[in-house]
Order: structure tokens, then C-alpha cells, then sequence
């Protein structure tokens, strides 16, 4: 009789998305999504466009701050619009379904899959460097390897939103440990007396900078903290969205700030302004400084970092399409929930098809490539 009972409520009971998210998922996923591989590379593409070390620091500490407003002014909206999608669901609720309607496609087409093809893209070719030294990995495995990634991670989301925030927890707080040994290792090499590279912070490099360049180095900092409006895409799912949204940001926008501003101040401690210049994988320079024949922790740092967020853009990405399609831009199919697993399958299985088609596969051309398209789709 009482399984029977049971039985009854299960069948009773609504099939929507649950509210499993707490306040620490909500701070993981937007550390998470915000920390991928560019706190890694674009140090340089800063410095070369500030053109000084104390230049490039403030640049760095000033795009935290407008990151962390606009992030600020994403709480008040999701509070007010409690409903998942992010900024599709406020150009529609601002301006109408037509404007929501072309940056859903335009999401769909190129922005969402560029960007998670990418990332993947820089997992896998980072998560091989160690077994190709002194050549680069081939391109076929990279493209494999990222490809696995990507269907692994949509396997993990459709099958538990419990385990999908795990793996969102596990490697953010593994990418923020290494970041924390760069600091460390960093800080203290300055604290031995070794602070030669700070002897003239404001002595340019080349020339002194214009206001152009340094339009795009703040261009090139802003990008690395791309991604702190990616809780508001699962608001629906949050416990208390009216609490831990803003809580979640408040939280999670001064540690990636101050992460990496200090990254910052431990690579310029160690690497010289020259060879810091002639790369654009800053992190393998100061690991090859640094750490020597443990080195390997940083294209390792890398990967980890990489794939949280290639998790976290899964995540975010198929609740985005699952709006659209509740509200009729996208074929109802995408949706639609599991029954038993409560999860968007099918807009999470739509996402990953994009991904792989428009991202992985299509283009026949490197990482810079796709960046490029999803900059101009962006603009």
C-alpha cells in the first residue's frame, strides 16, 4: 500500500527543474565559467597594449571593478525576472521578442558553440603538451580529444544535475588552488629580494601607450573575466535566487579579482619583460621559470581549468536554449525535461550537436579562428 503511495506521488509529481543550486554552486559556477584559460594567455596581450607593468595592474584591477558593476546590475535583474535565460529573457522582457529572438540564434549559431569549442579545443591541446615536448600535439587528437570532452560532460548533465555541480565544485576549487601556487610561488620570490622586474614599473616597453591601446588592453582584460552573467542563465534552479544570486556575485567577483590581480604580480615577478612579450602562453613561462622539472603543473593547471568551464558552459548553455524553446523561438523538443533525472536532455544534447558541428568539426582552422567569430557574432 505505501509503495503503492508512493508510486502515486512520483507520477503526481510536476516535471520541471528542481531548485537544487546552493549559494556555493552558484559562487563555483561563476568562478568556474570566469577562470578558463585566459588568466593563462591574455596577461600579454594586456602588457603589449599598456605598454608597463603598472599600467597592466591597474588594467587588470579596473576590469575587475566594471565586471564586477555589470555583474551587480545582473543581480538586481535576476532578482526582478526570476526566470532562467539570462539575457535573452531581459532583451525580451525590455524590448520584445523580436531582439530576444535574434540573439537567441546568433547564441545557438555561433557565440555558444565558438566559445565552448574553444575552450575545449585549449583543454585538449593542453592536456597533450606534456606527451608532445618540443612539437606541437597533433591536430586530429587535439580535435578528438575535445570532442570526447565535450560528449563526457553532456553525458554528466543530462544524466544529474547533482553530479554535474560536483564536477563544477571539484575543478573550480582545483583551478583556484593553482592559481593560488602561482601566487604563492610568485610572492615569495619577491619577498626573497628578487624584485628587479619592479625597479621601473612605468618605464614603457616600446613606446608610450595611446589611448587606443589602451582601449584594447582593457579589451584584452575584460575578456578574461567573460563569463560573470552565467548564474543568471539557472536562476530558476537556485534554492533562493533572491539571496544567493547577489550573494553568489558579491562573493565570487572580488576573489576572481583579486586572483588575478596578484596572478599577475607573480608573473611579472618572474618572467623578464622581453620573453614575456615573446610568448603568448605566459603560465608555461612562469612554470618553466619557476617550477623546472615540475613544470608540467601548469599545461596540467591549464586543462583543469579548461574543462570546469567547459562544464560550466554546458550547463548554462543548454538552460538558455531550454527557455527559448519554452517560449517558442526553438522546436518544443529542446524543451522538454527527463522524467526521472529532472535535466534539459534534450536541449543539453541540441547544445552539444552545435557545438560539435559548428565548433570542433566545421572549421578546418585553430583556436584564433573561432575566438575571431565569436568576437565579430558578439559585436
Amino acid at each position: 500500500m505505501a509503495e503503492q503511495q508512493v508510486d502515486t506521488e512520483s507520477k503526481n509529481e510536476k516535471v520541471e527543474l528542481k531548485k537544487k543550486l546552493t549559494l556555493f554552486n552558484g559562487v563555483t559556477i561563476i568562478i568556474g565559467t570566469i577562470i578558463g584559460s585566459g588568466i593563462f594567455l591574455t596577461p600579454v596581450g594586456v602588457l603589449r597594449q599598456a605598454q608597463t607593468v603598472g599600467m597592466s595592474l591597474i588594467i587588470w584591477a579596473l576590469c575587475g571593478f566594471l565586471s564586477t558593476l555589470g555583474a551587480l546590475c545582473y543581480a538586481e535583474l535576476g532578482t526582478t525576472f526570476t526566470e532562467s535565460g539570462g539575457d535573452y529573457a531581459y532583451l525580451y522582457e525590455a524590448f520584445g521578442p523580436l531582439p530576444a529572438f535574434l540573439f537567441l540564434w546568433v547564441s545557438l549559431l555561433i557565440i555558444r558553440p565558438t566559445c565552448q569549442a574553444v575552450v575545449a579545443l585549449t583543454f585538449a591541446k593542453y592536456i597533450t603538451q606534456p606527451f608532445f615536448e618540443g612539437c606541437e600535439p597533433p591536430n586530429e587528437a587535439v580535435r578528438l580529444l575535445a570532442a570526447c570532452c565535450l560528449c563526457l560532460l553532456t553525458f554528466v548533465n543530462c544524466v544529474s544535475v547533482k553530479a554535474a555541480t560536483r564536477i563544477q565544485d571539484l575543478f573550480t576549487a582545483a583551478k583556484v588552488l593553482a592559481l593560488v601556487i602561482i601566487i604563492i610561488s610568485g610572492l615569495v620570490w619577491l619577498a626573497m629580494g628578487n624584485t628587479e622586474y619592479y625597479s621601473n614599473p612605468w618605464e614603457p616597453v616600446e613606446k608610450s601607450a595611446t589611448v587606443s591601446m589602451i582601449a584594447l588592453a582593457f579589451y584584452n582584460g575584460l575578456f578574461a573575466y567573460g563569463g560573470w552573467n552565467n548564474l543568471n542563465f539557472i536562476t530558476e534552479e537556485l534554492q533562493n535566487p533572491h539571496r544567493d544570486l547577489p550573494c553568489a556575485i558579491i562573493i565570487a567577483m572580488p576573489v576572481v579579482t583579486a586572483i588575478y590581480v596578484l596572478a599577475n604580480v607573480a608573473y611579472f615577478a618572474v618572467v623578464p619583460i622581453k620573453e614575456f612579450l615573446s610568448s603568448d602562453t605566459t603560465g608555461l613561462l612562469f612554470g618553466n621559470k619557476m617550477f623546472g622539472i615540475m613544470a608540467w603543473i601548469i599545461p596540467v593547471s591549464v586543462s583543469l581549468s579548461c574543462f570546469g568551464s567547459v562544464n560550466g558552459l554546458l550547463f548554462t548553455s543548454g538552460r538558455l536554449f531550454f527557455v527559448g524553446a519554452r517560449r517558442g523561438d526553438l522546436p518544443v523538443l529542446v524543451s522538454m525535461i527527463h522524467v526521472k533525472n529532472h535535466t534539459p536532455s534534450p536541449s543539453l544534447l541540441f547544445t552539444l550537436w552545435h557545438v560539435a558541428v559548428g565548433g570542433c568539426f566545421h572549421y578546418r582552422h585553430d583556436v584564433s579562428t573561432l575566438e575571431e567569430a565569436r568576437i565579430k557574432a558578439t559585436f
